[in-house]
Protein backbone atom coordinates (compact mmCIF):
# COMPACT_ATOMS: atom_id res chain seq x y z
CA UNK A 1 0.00 0.00 0.00
CA UNK A 2 1.82 2.96 -1.35
CA UNK A 3 2.92 5.76 1.85
CA UNK A 4 0.48 8.70 2.27
CA UNK A 5 2.99 11.43 2.11
CA UNK A 6 -0.05 14.14 3.40
CA UNK A 7 0.24 12.74 6.56
CA UNK A 8 3.85 13.24 7.35
CA UNK A 9 3.18 17.14 6.86
CA UNK A 10 0.54 17.16 9.64
CA UNK A 11 2.68 16.58 12.22
CA UNK A 12 5.66 19.01 13.44
CA UNK A 13 8.33 16.58 12.37
CA UNK A 14 9.74 13.13 11.64
CA UNK A 15 12.45 11.24 11.53
CA UNK A 16 12.80 8.55 8.44
CA UNK A 17 15.81 5.90 8.54
CA UNK A 18 17.26 4.34 5.65
CA UNK A 19 19.28 1.28 5.19
CA UNK A 20 22.98 2.38 3.84
CA UNK A 21 25.30 -0.05 2.54
CA UNK A 22 28.27 2.11 0.16
CA UNK A 23 25.87 5.07 -0.27
CA UNK A 24 23.25 2.77 -1.84
CA UNK A 25 19.93 1.44 0.22
CA UNK A 26 21.03 -1.95 2.07
CA UNK A 27 19.42 -4.71 0.01
CA UNK A 28 18.61 -6.73 3.23
CA UNK A 29 17.18 -4.76 6.49
CA UNK A 30 18.31 -7.66 8.58
CA UNK A 31 21.66 -7.83 7.76
CA UNK A 32 22.11 -3.46 7.41
CA UNK A 33 25.04 -2.45 9.58
CA UNK A 34 24.16 1.48 8.98
CA UNK A 35 21.17 3.98 8.66
CA UNK A 36 21.04 7.46 7.49
CA UNK A 37 18.62 9.42 9.78
CA UNK A 38 16.47 12.39 8.30
CA UNK A 39 14.99 14.66 10.83
CA UNK A 40 12.34 16.35 8.69
CA UNK A 41 10.74 19.45 10.42
CA UNK A 42 7.47 20.70 9.29
CA UNK A 43 9.56 23.81 7.89
CA UNK A 44 11.32 21.53 5.41
CA UNK A 45 14.29 21.80 7.12
CA UNK A 46 15.91 18.54 7.03
CA UNK A 47 19.31 17.31 9.33
CA UNK A 48 20.69 13.78 8.45
CA UNK A 49 23.26 11.64 10.62
CA UNK A 50 24.44 8.58 10.24
CA UNK A 51 23.78 5.53 12.80
CA UNK A 52 25.35 2.51 13.38
CA UNK A 53 22.76 -0.35 13.81
CA UNK A 54 23.72 -3.30 16.15
CA UNK A 55 24.33 -6.42 13.87
CA UNK A 56 23.35 -8.77 16.90
CA UNK A 57 20.14 -9.61 18.53
CA UNK A 58 16.78 -8.66 16.50
CA UNK A 59 15.25 -7.07 19.32
CA UNK A 60 18.09 -4.43 19.97
CA UNK A 61 17.93 -3.62 16.51
CA UNK A 62 14.32 -3.03 16.47
CA UNK A 63 14.54 -1.45 20.23
CA UNK A 64 17.41 1.14 18.37
CA UNK A 65 14.87 2.57 15.41
CA UNK A 66 12.76 3.12 18.63
CA UNK A 67 15.38 4.73 20.76
CA UNK A 68 15.87 6.99 17.31
CA UNK A 69 12.72 7.89 17.23
CA UNK A 70 12.20 6.99 13.97
CA UNK A 71 8.94 7.03 12.38
CA UNK A 72 9.67 5.47 8.52
CA UNK A 73 11.80 2.85 8.24
CA UNK A 74 12.71 2.65 4.34
CA UNK A 75 14.70 -0.48 3.54
CA UNK A 76 15.41 -3.11 0.54
CA UNK A 77 14.36 -6.48 1.40
CA UNK A 78 12.92 -7.34 4.98
CA UNK A 79 12.12 -10.62 6.43
CA UNK A 80 8.52 -10.58 7.97
CA UNK A 81 9.95 -11.61 11.34
CA UNK A 82 11.65 -8.10 11.47
CA UNK A 83 8.74 -6.67 9.31
CA UNK A 84 6.79 -8.05 12.24
CA UNK A 85 8.82 -6.45 14.87
CA UNK A 86 9.08 -2.94 13.82
CA UNK A 87 5.36 -2.68 12.59
CA UNK A 88 4.55 -3.33 16.27
CA UNK A 89 6.33 -0.65 17.34
CA UNK A 90 4.10 1.64 15.12
CA UNK A 91 7.38 2.32 12.68
CA UNK A 92 6.37 2.31 9.47
CA UNK A 93 7.79 0.58 6.50
CA UNK A 94 8.85 1.17 3.14
CA UNK A 95 10.30 -1.94 1.75
CA UNK A 96 11.86 -3.39 -1.69
CA UNK A 97 13.33 0.70 -2.16
CA UNK A 98 17.00 0.56 -4.06
CA UNK A 99 19.04 2.61 -5.30
CA UNK A 100 21.21 5.67 -4.38
CA UNK A 101 20.23 6.98 -0.93
CA UNK A 102 20.05 10.56 -1.18
CA UNK A 103 18.09 9.77 -4.35
CA UNK A 104 15.70 7.21 -2.33
CA UNK A 105 15.11 9.89 0.44
CA UNK A 106 14.49 12.86 -2.04
CA UNK A 107 11.75 10.50 -3.85
CA UNK A 108 10.35 10.12 -0.43
CA UNK A 109 10.30 13.75 0.42
CA UNK A 110 8.41 14.17 -3.25
CA UNK A 111 5.98 11.75 -2.16
CA UNK A 112 7.56 9.27 -5.16
CA UNK A 113 9.20 7.04 -3.04
CA UNK A 114 7.38 4.12 -4.67
CA UNK A 115 8.97 4.82 -8.84
CA UNK A 116 10.34 2.44 -10.91
CA UNK A 117 13.44 3.30 -10.79
CA UNK A 118 14.06 2.96 -7.14
CA UNK A 119 12.52 -0.24 -6.78
CA UNK A 120 14.32 -4.02 -5.95
CA UNK A 121 13.77 -6.12 -9.44
CA UNK A 122 10.34 -7.46 -9.43
CA UNK A 123 9.08 -5.22 -6.75
CA UNK A 124 7.82 -2.67 -8.90
CA UNK A 125 4.80 -0.45 -7.77
CA UNK A 126 2.01 -2.44 -9.41
CA UNK A 127 3.62 -5.74 -7.96
CA UNK A 128 3.33 -4.56 -4.61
Amino acid sequence: MPFALESIWRIAWMKVALTVWENRISPLFDSAGMLLVADIEKDGRIKKHFEPIDKGLAFSRVARLDELGVNVLICGGISDFFASLIEARRIKIIPFAAGPVEEVLEAFLAGDVYRKDLRMPGCETDSL
